[in-house]
């Protein structure tokens, strides 16, 4: 059985289901800045992130190095199905990335939290960043993130499904999800005509959430001139720089889908076989 893909830090033990065998790269990322309290053994405490270069993969990496959290990055190949494995199903057992654990949870004990917007939560309020502290703010984001994670992601993954993995052209499945993206992206042209960022006049995980599924708006029918207040604010966020570091992020482990086995294992009865 092939060995779930890791990239460790050379000082930091992994516990036993996660030690790799092979080297496949560097993972770790120690941003020079941190904005957030430190505890006296934090250095040795990274947050371990189980994810892949997808959209929202990126969210947690983007939203990392926005903190300034050391963490340390290990690849579950989805291509290869390491996201069926049980050592990753023990922690994610939705079988999806991206996954964290964190030694140093909220009670000073190791918590595991799957689902992006899940983890974006726990770390906005780990670090008290990202999320506003008013009641009104708060909420505002939320919804922004709930439409991003009900609606933005679910409908351009499948309008770029349909346009490019499917094995063959449903017509009607291409235009329903195409016209879908379009009318998702014309909601937040219309949002970021009133502000600068999605939910309000403050950059939060709702803008980190949404983005990276953006970057691929070719291959979901969608022209980014066609939104320019939407143009305007993606090419804002993607100028920051702990944007351009997240999205860098174990891009060099992807590689582009050259077989049938691996669209078996992303796109058919693998994918949905009960676990």
């Amino acid at each position: 059985m092939r060995a779930l893909v890791l990239f460790r830090h050379p000082c930091r033990h992994v516990p036993g289901a996660w030690r790799d065998r092979r080297s496949a790269g560097r993972g770790d990322r120690r941003p020079p800045a941190r904005r957030h309290p430190r505890r006296p053994n934090e250095e040795s405490q990274l947050i371990q992130v189980y994810s892949w270069a997808t959209p929202n993969g990126h969210k947690v990496h983007i939203m990392l190095e926005e903190c300034g959290l050391p963490y340390h990055a290990h690849a579950v190949d989805i291509g290869a199905g390491d996201q069926f494995k049980d050592e990753f199903l023990a922690i994610s057992p939705n079988n999806k990335i991206p996954a964290i654990v964190d030694e140093d949870g909220p009670d000073g004990k190791p918590i595991s939290l799957f689902e992006s917007g899940a983890i974006l939560l726990y770390l906005a309020g780990k670090t008290g960043r990202f999320l506003p502290e008013d009641v009104r703010g708060k909420y505002e984001t939320l919804e922004w993130l709930m439409f991003q994670m009900g609606g933005v992601g679910p409908m351009l993954g499948q309008a770029h499904h349909f346009r490019i993995y499917a094995p063959e052209k449903i017509d009607y499945a291409i235009k329903r999800y195409t016209n879908e993206a379009r009318r998702l992206y014309g909601v937040l042209d219309k949002r970021l005509g009133q502000h600068p960022y999605v939910a309000g006049d403050m950059y939060t995980i709702a803008d980190i959430a949404i983005w990276p599924w953006l970057r691929s708006w070719k291959n979901q029918g969608v022209e980014l001139s066609d939104y320019p207040n939407v143009q305007k604010w993606f090419e804002a966020i993607e100028a920051r720089p702990a944007v351009q570091r997240g999205v860098k992020v174990l891009a060099d482990a992807r590689k582009p889908l050259q077989d049938d086995k691996a669209r078996e294992i992303l796109f058919g009865a693998t994918q949905y076989a009960r676990r």
